[in-house]
Protein backbone atom coordinates (compact mmCIF):
# COMPACT_ATOMS: atom_id res chain seq x y z
CA UNK A 1 0.00 0.00 0.00
CA UNK A 2 1.24 3.55 -1.06
CA UNK A 3 1.16 6.37 1.65
CA UNK A 4 0.00 9.78 0.12
CA UNK A 5 2.96 11.45 2.19
CA UNK A 6 0.39 13.95 3.18
CA UNK A 7 -1.84 14.55 6.96
CA UNK A 8 -5.16 12.90 5.24
CA UNK A 9 -3.30 9.68 5.64
CA UNK A 10 -3.79 6.53 4.01
CA UNK A 11 -5.30 6.07 0.69
CA UNK A 12 -7.91 3.23 0.80
CA UNK A 13 -7.07 -0.07 -0.08
CA UNK A 14 -9.40 -0.58 -2.60
CA UNK A 15 -8.17 2.32 -5.12
CA UNK A 16 -4.40 1.56 -3.92
CA UNK A 17 -4.68 -1.75 -4.90
CA UNK A 18 -6.52 -0.81 -8.76
CA UNK A 19 -3.81 1.97 -8.90
CA UNK A 20 -0.65 -0.67 -8.54
CA UNK A 21 -2.47 -2.59 -11.58
CA UNK A 22 -3.57 -0.24 -13.60
CA UNK A 23 -0.63 1.24 -16.67
CA UNK A 24 -2.98 4.04 -16.88
CA UNK A 25 -1.54 5.69 -13.28
CA UNK A 26 2.12 4.59 -13.52
CA UNK A 27 5.12 6.43 -13.83
CA UNK A 28 8.14 4.75 -16.08
CA UNK A 29 11.89 4.98 -14.72
CA UNK A 30 14.34 5.09 -17.20
CA UNK A 31 16.50 6.24 -14.52
CA UNK A 32 16.78 5.97 -10.68
CA UNK A 33 15.35 8.99 -8.52
CA UNK A 34 14.74 9.30 -5.43
CA UNK A 35 11.95 11.78 -4.92
CA UNK A 36 12.77 12.39 -1.21
CA UNK A 37 15.84 13.82 -2.46
CA UNK A 38 14.29 16.44 -4.56
CA UNK A 39 14.48 19.80 -3.25
CA UNK A 40 12.42 21.00 -5.76
CA UNK A 41 9.92 20.47 -9.06
CA UNK A 42 9.47 22.35 -12.12
CA UNK A 43 6.44 22.50 -14.13
CA UNK A 44 6.40 23.52 -17.66
CA UNK A 45 2.29 24.88 -18.88
CA UNK A 46 1.07 24.17 -22.30
CA UNK A 47 0.49 20.05 -22.51
CA UNK A 48 1.83 19.41 -19.03
CA UNK A 49 0.06 21.41 -15.93
CA UNK A 50 -2.52 23.11 -18.12
CA UNK A 51 -3.55 20.01 -20.84
CA UNK A 52 -5.53 20.26 -24.20
CA UNK A 53 -8.23 17.62 -25.28
CA UNK A 54 -7.06 16.03 -28.41
CA UNK A 55 -8.04 15.97 -31.17
CA UNK A 56 -9.96 19.10 -30.58
CA UNK A 57 -6.97 21.29 -30.00
CA UNK A 58 -4.91 20.15 -32.72
CA UNK A 59 -8.18 20.21 -34.90
CA UNK A 60 -7.94 23.82 -34.28
CA UNK A 61 -4.45 24.61 -34.70
CA UNK A 62 -5.36 22.58 -38.06
CA UNK A 63 -7.90 25.12 -39.26
CA UNK A 64 -5.89 28.18 -38.26
CA UNK A 65 -2.81 27.37 -40.36
CA UNK A 66 -4.72 25.84 -43.36
CA UNK A 67 -6.82 29.08 -43.42
CA UNK A 68 -3.70 31.21 -42.64
CA UNK A 69 -1.98 29.40 -45.85
CA UNK A 70 -5.00 30.20 -48.57
CA UNK A 71 -5.14 33.85 -47.08
CA UNK A 72 -1.49 34.13 -48.78
CA UNK A 73 -2.25 32.45 -52.07
CA UNK A 74 -2.71 28.70 -51.59
CA UNK A 75 -5.50 27.14 -53.37
CA UNK A 76 -8.39 27.13 -51.81
CA UNK A 77 -8.96 23.53 -52.76
CA UNK A 78 -6.89 23.01 -49.67
CA UNK A 79 -9.92 24.08 -47.52
CA UNK A 80 -11.53 21.01 -48.87
CA UNK A 81 -8.97 19.15 -46.18
CA UNK A 82 -9.77 18.34 -42.42
CA UNK A 83 -7.92 16.95 -39.37
CA UNK A 84 -7.85 13.42 -39.19
CA UNK A 85 -6.04 12.53 -35.95
CA UNK A 86 -5.35 8.86 -37.22
CA UNK A 87 -2.61 10.14 -39.23
CA UNK A 88 0.11 12.06 -37.73
CA UNK A 89 2.19 11.43 -34.85
CA UNK A 90 5.36 12.48 -33.17
CA UNK A 91 8.60 12.45 -33.95
CA UNK A 92 8.61 12.25 -37.75
CA UNK A 93 11.30 14.06 -39.94
CA UNK A 94 9.40 15.96 -42.84
CA UNK A 95 12.30 16.08 -46.06
CA UNK A 96 12.19 19.38 -47.49
CA UNK A 97 13.76 18.46 -50.48
CA UNK A 98 11.83 15.73 -51.74
CA UNK A 99 8.73 16.57 -49.30
CA UNK A 100 8.39 12.97 -47.74
CA UNK A 101 6.86 12.56 -44.21
CA UNK A 102 9.51 10.00 -42.84
CA UNK A 103 9.51 7.78 -39.39
CA UNK A 104 12.92 6.71 -38.52
CA UNK A 105 14.81 5.27 -35.35
CA UNK A 106 17.62 6.52 -33.53
CA UNK A 107 20.60 6.37 -36.14
CA UNK A 108 18.49 8.13 -39.05
CA UNK A 109 17.13 4.17 -40.53
CA UNK A 110 13.87 4.77 -42.23
CA UNK A 111 11.16 3.01 -41.09
CA UNK A 112 7.98 3.92 -42.94
CA UNK A 113 8.41 7.41 -45.80
CA UNK A 114 4.91 8.57 -47.02
CA UNK A 115 4.46 11.13 -50.10
CA UNK A 116 1.32 12.72 -49.05
CA UNK A 117 -0.67 10.07 -48.13
CA UNK A 118 0.57 7.48 -49.50
CA UNK A 119 3.10 5.21 -48.11
CA UNK A 120 6.04 4.69 -50.22
CA UNK A 121 6.99 0.58 -50.67
CA UNK A 122 10.98 -0.80 -50.31
CA UNK A 123 12.06 0.04 -53.92
CA UNK A 124 10.28 3.58 -54.16
CA UNK A 125 11.39 4.60 -50.73
CA UNK A 126 15.47 3.21 -52.34
CA UNK A 127 15.04 6.23 -55.28
CA UNK A 128 14.82 8.42 -53.19
CA UNK A 129 17.07 7.14 -50.06
CA UNK A 130 19.44 4.57 -51.53
CA UNK A 131 20.69 3.61 -48.30
CA UNK A 132 17.53 3.73 -46.59
CA UNK A 133 18.81 6.50 -44.14
CA UNK A 134 18.80 9.98 -43.61
CA UNK A 135 22.01 12.24 -41.97
CA UNK A 136 20.19 13.44 -39.21
CA UNK A 137 22.29 16.00 -38.57
CA UNK A 138 21.37 17.81 -41.46
CA UNK A 139 19.01 19.95 -40.05
CA UNK A 140 18.58 22.09 -42.86
CA UNK A 141 17.27 19.59 -44.81
CA UNK A 142 15.58 17.20 -42.37
CA UNK A 143 13.27 19.10 -39.49
CA UNK A 144 11.62 16.81 -36.90
CA UNK A 145 8.07 17.35 -35.94
CA UNK A 146 8.73 16.57 -31.81
CA UNK A 147 5.78 18.38 -30.60
CA UNK A 148 2.57 17.92 -30.13
CA UNK A 149 2.18 21.30 -31.42
CA UNK A 150 3.55 19.84 -34.18
CA UNK A 151 1.27 17.33 -35.08
CA UNK A 152 -1.65 20.16 -36.99
CA UNK A 153 1.49 21.09 -39.11
CA UNK A 154 2.47 17.57 -39.85
CA UNK A 155 -1.01 16.70 -41.23
CA UNK A 156 -0.78 20.00 -43.48
CA UNK A 157 2.58 18.79 -44.70
CA UNK A 158 0.53 15.49 -45.94
CA UNK A 159 -2.08 17.42 -47.24
CA UNK A 160 -0.24 20.41 -49.20
CA UNK A 161 1.71 17.59 -51.00
CA UNK A 162 -1.16 15.36 -51.67
CA UNK A 163 -2.94 18.25 -53.20
CA UNK A 164 -0.57 19.38 -55.35
CA UNK A 165 0.28 15.98 -56.59
CA UNK A 166 -3.37 15.12 -57.42
CA UNK A 167 -4.37 19.04 -58.82
CA UNK A 168 -3.88 18.27 -62.97
CA UNK A 169 -2.67 22.01 -63.00
CA UNK A 170 0.28 20.92 -61.51
CA UNK A 171 3.37 19.34 -63.27
CA UNK A 172 5.19 17.35 -60.17
CA UNK A 173 8.73 17.43 -60.18
CA UNK A 174 10.79 15.86 -57.95
CA UNK A 175 11.60 18.53 -55.85
CA UNK A 176 8.62 19.59 -55.70
CA UNK A 177 5.70 20.98 -58.41
CA UNK A 178 5.76 23.36 -61.50
CA UNK A 179 2.53 25.55 -62.84
CA UNK A 180 3.62 27.63 -66.21
CA UNK A 181 6.68 29.68 -65.08
CA UNK A 182 5.52 29.05 -61.16
CA UNK A 183 7.94 26.29 -59.49
CA UNK A 184 6.70 25.64 -56.21
CA UNK A 185 9.26 23.39 -54.19
CA UNK A 186 9.01 21.38 -51.10
CA UNK A 187 11.36 23.95 -49.18
CA UNK A 188 9.58 26.87 -50.08
CA UNK A 189 6.16 24.96 -48.93
CA UNK A 190 7.90 24.03 -45.33
CA UNK A 191 9.01 27.86 -45.14
CA UNK A 192 5.77 28.62 -45.39
CA UNK A 193 4.04 26.34 -42.88
CA UNK A 194 6.98 27.49 -40.49
CA UNK A 195 6.06 31.29 -40.49
CA UNK A 196 2.23 29.80 -40.67
CA UNK A 197 3.13 28.55 -37.48
CA UNK A 198 5.02 31.62 -36.10
CA UNK A 199 2.00 33.65 -37.15
CA UNK A 200 -0.65 31.54 -35.59
CA UNK A 201 1.36 31.55 -32.35
CA UNK A 202 2.92 35.17 -32.40
CA UNK A 203 0.19 36.80 -33.25
CA UNK A 204 -1.76 35.13 -30.28
CA UNK A 205 -4.81 33.83 -32.96
CA UNK A 206 -4.84 30.11 -31.04
CA UNK A 207 -4.52 31.59 -27.63
CA UNK A 208 -7.81 33.80 -28.14
CA UNK A 209 -9.38 31.13 -29.76
CA UNK A 210 -8.58 28.49 -27.01
CA UNK A 211 -9.73 31.12 -24.41
CA UNK A 212 -12.87 32.38 -25.93
CA UNK A 213 -14.11 28.07 -25.31
CA UNK A 214 -11.56 26.80 -22.36
CA UNK A 215 -14.58 24.03 -22.11
CA UNK A 216 -13.80 22.28 -25.40
CA UNK A 217 -10.23 22.39 -25.63
CA UNK A 218 -8.87 22.78 -21.70
CA UNK A 219 -8.76 19.78 -19.89
CA UNK A 220 -10.28 20.61 -16.06
CA UNK A 221 -8.69 18.33 -13.83
CA UNK A 222 -9.25 18.51 -9.74
CA UNK A 223 -6.28 16.44 -9.31
CA UNK A 224 -4.25 19.19 -10.14
CA UNK A 225 -4.15 21.60 -7.13
CA UNK A 226 -4.22 18.98 -4.69
CA UNK A 227 -0.69 17.73 -6.83
CA UNK A 228 0.93 20.87 -6.24
CA UNK A 229 -0.11 21.41 -2.73
CA UNK A 230 0.90 18.20 -1.86
CA UNK A 231 4.47 18.91 -3.50
CA UNK A 232 4.51 22.54 -1.88
CA UNK A 233 4.17 20.61 1.53
CA UNK A 234 7.80 18.63 0.91
CA UNK A 235 9.42 20.77 -1.65
CA UNK A 236 9.95 24.23 -3.56
CA UNK A 237 8.05 24.40 -7.01
CA UNK A 238 8.22 26.62 -10.16
CA UNK A 239 6.74 27.59 -13.15
CA UNK A 240 8.89 27.52 -16.23
CA UNK A 241 6.56 28.68 -19.67
CA UNK A 242 6.91 30.38 -22.83
CA UNK A 243 3.70 31.09 -22.59
CA UNK A 244 3.10 35.23 -22.11
CA UNK A 245 1.55 36.48 -18.48
CA UNK A 246 -1.53 37.55 -19.69
CA UNK A 247 -2.14 34.14 -21.04
CA UNK A 248 -0.93 32.33 -17.97
CA UNK A 249 -2.83 34.52 -15.47
CA UNK A 250 -6.46 35.86 -17.15
CA UNK A 251 -7.55 32.77 -18.34
CA UNK A 252 -5.61 29.73 -18.82
CA UNK A 253 -4.56 28.65 -15.46
CA UNK A 254 -7.14 30.07 -13.15
CA UNK A 255 -9.43 28.26 -14.52
CA UNK A 256 -7.17 24.63 -14.84
CA UNK A 257 -5.48 25.17 -11.21
CA UNK A 258 -8.18 27.12 -9.46
CA UNK A 259 -11.68 25.92 -10.94
CA UNK A 260 -12.04 23.21 -8.83
CA UNK A 261 -10.22 24.15 -5.76
CA UNK A 262 -11.50 23.85 -2.26
CA UNK A 263 -10.51 27.88 -2.35
CA UNK A 264 -11.86 28.67 -5.32
CA UNK A 265 -10.40 32.57 -4.30
CA UNK A 266 -7.22 31.52 -3.77
CA UNK A 267 -4.56 32.65 -6.21
CA UNK A 268 -2.89 30.29 -8.59
CA UNK A 269 0.52 31.92 -7.72
CA UNK A 270 0.27 30.85 -4.26
CA UNK A 271 0.81 27.31 -5.38
CA UNK A 272 4.26 27.98 -6.79
CA UNK A 273 7.24 29.13 -5.14
CA UNK A 274 8.62 30.88 -8.44
CA UNK A 275 6.56 31.94 -11.64
CA UNK A 276 8.47 32.49 -14.66
CA UNK A 277 7.11 33.90 -17.97
CA UNK A 278 7.84 34.18 -21.60
CA UNK A 279 11.00 32.00 -21.18
CA UNK A 280 11.80 30.89 -24.66
CA UNK A 281 12.97 27.90 -23.83
CA UNK A 282 15.31 25.91 -25.17
CA UNK A 283 17.44 29.18 -24.63
CA UNK A 284 16.23 29.72 -21.16
CA UNK A 285 18.58 26.46 -20.55
CA UNK A 286 21.43 28.56 -21.97
CA UNK A 287 22.26 31.86 -21.87
CA UNK A 288 18.90 32.94 -21.29
CA UNK A 289 17.50 36.17 -21.38
CA UNK A 290 17.08 39.55 -19.26
CA UNK A 291 14.89 38.96 -16.29
CA UNK A 292 12.61 41.17 -15.71
CA UNK A 293 9.79 41.42 -12.70
CA UNK A 294 5.73 41.53 -14.41
CA UNK A 295 3.61 44.16 -13.37
CA UNK A 296 0.43 41.57 -11.90
CA UNK A 297 -1.78 44.03 -12.77
CA UNK A 298 -1.05 45.45 -16.03
CA UNK A 299 0.57 42.38 -17.44
CA UNK A 300 3.35 44.71 -18.77
CA UNK A 301 6.88 44.30 -17.94
CA UNK A 302 9.23 46.56 -15.66
CA UNK A 303 12.43 48.06 -17.29
CA UNK A 304 15.53 46.68 -15.76
CA UNK A 305 17.09 43.84 -15.38
CA UNK A 306 15.98 41.92 -11.87
CA UNK A 307 19.05 41.56 -9.71
CA UNK A 308 17.50 41.23 -5.99
CA UNK A 309 15.79 37.96 -4.02
CA UNK A 310 13.57 36.54 -4.84
CA UNK A 311 10.38 37.81 -3.64
CA UNK A 312 7.34 35.46 -3.08
CA UNK A 313 4.22 36.26 -5.06
CA UNK A 314 5.78 38.09 -7.82
CA UNK A 315 5.92 36.68 -11.07
CA UNK A 316 9.07 37.05 -13.71
CA UNK A 317 9.71 37.20 -17.17
CA UNK A 318 12.65 35.96 -19.36
CA UNK A 319 15.52 34.89 -17.15
CA UNK A 320 17.82 31.69 -17.61
CA UNK A 321 17.89 28.35 -15.47
CA UNK A 322 20.87 29.33 -13.28
CA UNK A 323 18.87 32.37 -12.29
CA UNK A 324 16.18 30.01 -11.19
CA UNK A 325 18.78 27.95 -9.55
CA UNK A 326 20.06 30.63 -7.89
CA UNK A 327 17.11 32.76 -6.86
CA UNK A 328 15.65 29.22 -4.95
CA UNK A 329 19.06 28.20 -3.65
CA UNK A 330 18.95 24.77 -5.42
CA UNK A 331 21.37 22.78 -7.44
CA UNK A 332 20.89 20.77 -10.69
CA UNK A 333 20.63 17.38 -9.03
CA UNK A 334 18.06 18.57 -6.53
CA UNK A 335 15.70 19.97 -9.59
CA UNK A 336 13.02 17.68 -10.84
CA UNK A 337 11.80 19.16 -14.07
CA UNK A 338 8.85 17.73 -15.93
CA UNK A 339 8.03 18.73 -18.95
CA UNK A 340 5.91 17.81 -22.40
CA UNK A 341 8.65 18.72 -24.96
CA UNK A 342 11.59 16.00 -25.76
CA UNK A 343 13.93 18.43 -27.11
CA UNK A 344 12.87 22.26 -25.40
CA UNK A 345 12.16 20.91 -21.54
CA UNK A 346 13.64 17.73 -21.35
CA UNK A 347 16.78 17.23 -23.46
CA UNK A 348 17.99 20.64 -22.81
CA UNK A 349 17.71 20.50 -18.90
CA UNK A 350 19.40 17.28 -18.92
CA UNK A 351 22.62 18.08 -20.91
CA UNK A 352 22.94 21.74 -20.07
CA UNK A 353 21.69 21.64 -16.29
CA UNK A 354 22.10 17.75 -15.19
CA UNK A 355 18.38 18.35 -13.29
CA UNK A 356 16.50 15.33 -13.10
CA UNK A 357 13.61 15.16 -15.95
CA UNK A 358 9.88 14.08 -16.22
CA UNK A 359 8.37 13.63 -19.66
CA UNK A 360 4.47 13.79 -20.05
CA UNK A 361 3.52 11.46 -22.72
CA UNK A 362 -0.23 11.98 -23.41
CA UNK A 363 -0.26 9.05 -26.30
CA UNK A 364 1.21 7.02 -23.63
CA UNK A 365 -2.09 5.60 -22.64
CA UNK A 366 -3.37 4.87 -25.99
CA UNK A 367 0.42 2.75 -26.80
CA UNK A 368 -0.64 0.56 -23.46
CA UNK A 369 -3.77 -0.06 -24.62
CA UNK A 370 -3.06 -1.51 -28.30
CA UNK A 371 0.49 -3.15 -26.15
CA UNK A 372 -1.92 -5.00 -23.30
CA UNK A 373 -4.48 -5.66 -25.60
CA UNK A 374 -2.96 -7.06 -28.82
CA UNK A 375 -2.06 -10.42 -28.72
CA UNK A 376 1.35 -12.01 -29.76
CA UNK A 377 1.72 -14.96 -32.40
CA UNK A 378 1.97 -18.33 -30.37
CA UNK A 379 3.45 -21.52 -31.82
CA UNK A 380 2.82 -25.04 -30.72
CA UNK A 381 4.50 -27.31 -33.14
CA UNK A 382 6.41 -30.91 -32.88
CA UNK A 383 6.85 -30.70 -36.26
CA UNK A 384 9.54 -28.68 -38.01
CA UNK A 385 8.19 -25.39 -39.02
CA UNK A 386 7.59 -23.61 -42.50
CA UNK A 387 9.69 -20.73 -41.97
CA UNK A 388 8.76 -18.84 -44.57
CA UNK A 389 5.02 -18.88 -43.15
CA UNK A 390 5.83 -18.29 -39.83
CA UNK A 391 7.84 -14.72 -41.51
CA UNK A 392 4.42 -13.96 -43.42
CA UNK A 393 2.01 -14.14 -40.35
CA UNK A 394 4.98 -12.02 -38.14
CA UNK A 395 4.60 -9.17 -41.08
CA UNK A 396 0.75 -9.73 -40.74
CA UNK A 397 0.83 -9.22 -37.30
CA UNK A 398 3.23 -6.94 -36.81
CA UNK A 399 1.76 -4.56 -39.58
CA UNK A 400 -1.95 -5.04 -38.27
CA UNK A 401 -0.58 -4.33 -34.99
CA UNK A 402 0.77 -1.14 -36.09
CA UNK A 403 -2.48 0.05 -37.16
CA UNK A 404 -4.23 -0.15 -34.27
CA UNK A 405 -1.73 3.16 -33.36
CA UNK A 406 -2.46 4.68 -36.19
CA UNK A 407 -1.80 5.01 -40.11
CA UNK A 408 2.13 6.08 -38.66
CA UNK A 409 1.99 3.26 -36.26
CA UNK A 410 3.21 3.68 -32.97
CA UNK A 411 5.15 6.61 -31.50
CA UNK A 412 7.30 4.76 -29.52
CA UNK A 413 8.36 1.82 -32.41
CA UNK A 414 7.57 0.17 -35.63
CA UNK A 415 7.36 -3.49 -35.22
CA UNK A 416 10.59 -4.42 -32.92
CA UNK A 417 12.87 -1.66 -33.86
CA UNK A 418 12.45 1.58 -31.72
CA UNK A 419 11.56 5.35 -33.16
CA UNK A 420 13.90 8.49 -32.74
CA UNK A 421 11.18 9.60 -30.24
CA UNK A 422 11.65 6.56 -28.49
CA UNK A 423 15.51 6.10 -28.41
CA UNK A 424 15.48 10.47 -27.00
CA UNK A 425 12.69 9.22 -24.38
CA UNK A 426 14.75 6.65 -22.81
CA UNK A 427 18.24 8.96 -22.97
CA UNK A 428 16.89 11.98 -21.91
CA UNK A 429 14.06 11.25 -19.24
CA UNK A 430 14.64 9.65 -16.26
CA UNK A 431 10.80 9.31 -15.75
CA UNK A 432 7.85 9.35 -18.19
CA UNK A 433 4.32 9.14 -17.69
CA UNK A 434 0.83 10.19 -19.48
CA UNK A 435 0.28 12.94 -17.11
CA UNK A 436 2.18 14.56 -14.27
CA UNK A 437 -0.88 14.10 -12.31
CA UNK A 438 -0.19 10.58 -11.57
CA UNK A 439 3.11 11.47 -9.36
CA UNK A 440 -0.24 11.47 -7.14
CA UNK A 441 0.04 7.61 -6.30
CA UNK A 442 3.39 7.72 -5.28
CA UNK A 443 4.54 8.75 -1.95
CA UNK A 444 7.04 12.14 -2.09
CA UNK A 445 9.52 9.51 -0.52
CA UNK A 446 9.27 7.06 -2.87
CA UNK A 447 12.33 5.26 -5.02
CA UNK A 448 11.80 5.13 -8.60
CA UNK A 449 14.37 2.16 -9.31
CA UNK A 450 15.24 1.64 -12.71
CA UNK A 451 15.55 -1.83 -14.25
CA UNK A 452 19.21 -3.56 -14.53
CA UNK A 453 19.98 -3.05 -18.30
CA UNK A 454 22.63 -6.12 -19.16
CA UNK A 455 24.59 -5.57 -22.19
CA UNK A 456 25.59 -7.90 -24.74
CA UNK A 457 27.51 -9.94 -23.79
CA UNK A 458 26.35 -10.00 -20.05
CA UNK A 459 22.92 -11.80 -20.96
CA UNK A 460 24.58 -14.33 -23.08
CA UNK A 461 26.96 -15.83 -20.05
CA UNK A 462 24.59 -18.51 -17.81
CA UNK A 463 25.05 -18.23 -14.53
CA UNK A 464 25.50 -21.52 -12.35
CA UNK A 465 24.92 -20.58 -8.65
CA UNK A 466 28.68 -22.19 -6.85
CA UNK A 467 28.01 -24.01 -3.45
CA UNK A 468 29.68 -21.63 -0.95
CA UNK A 469 33.15 -23.85 0.25
CA UNK A 470 32.62 -25.81 3.74
CA UNK A 471 35.05 -24.83 6.54
CA UNK A 472 37.59 -28.22 6.00
CA UNK A 473 38.27 -27.15 2.48
CA UNK A 474 41.13 -25.02 2.00
CA UNK A 475 40.82 -22.34 -0.69
CA UNK A 476 43.13 -24.37 -3.01
CA UNK A 477 40.34 -27.17 -2.96
CA UNK A 478 37.67 -24.79 -3.95
CA UNK A 479 39.34 -23.35 -6.95
CA UNK A 480 40.68 -26.67 -8.16
CA UNK A 481 36.56 -27.79 -7.83
CA UNK A 482 35.70 -24.78 -9.74
CA UNK A 483 38.20 -25.96 -12.24
CA UNK A 484 36.63 -29.32 -12.86
CA UNK A 485 32.96 -28.12 -12.60
CA UNK A 486 33.87 -25.93 -15.87
CA UNK A 487 35.70 -28.69 -17.56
Amino acid sequence: IFFNGCSSGMISMKHQLSVLFSFDYRVFVNRSVTLENIKCYGFDMDYTLAAYKSPDYEDLGFELLRDRLVSIGYPHELLRYNYDPTFPTRGLVFDTMYGNLLKVDSNGNILLCSHGFTFLKRDKIHDYYPNNFIQRGNTDRFYILNTLFNLSETYLYGCLVELFTRCSRYVNCQKGFKYGDLFMSFRSMFQDVRDAMDYVHDTGVLKESTLKNLDKYVIRDPNLPVLLTRIKEVAKVFLATNSDYNYTEVRLMNVSICFSSKNPKKQWRAFFDLVVVDTRKPLFFAEGTVLRQVDTNTGKLRIGTYTGDLQHGTVYSGGSSDIVCDLLDVKGKDILYVGDHIFGDILKSKKRQGWKTFLVVPELAKELQVWTEKSLLHFSCRECPDISAIQTRIKVVTYRMDLSYGQMGSLLRSGSRQTLFASQLMRYADLYSSTCINLLHYPFSYLFRAQSVLMPHESSVDHHPLNFPSPEFSALDHVQKISEAKV
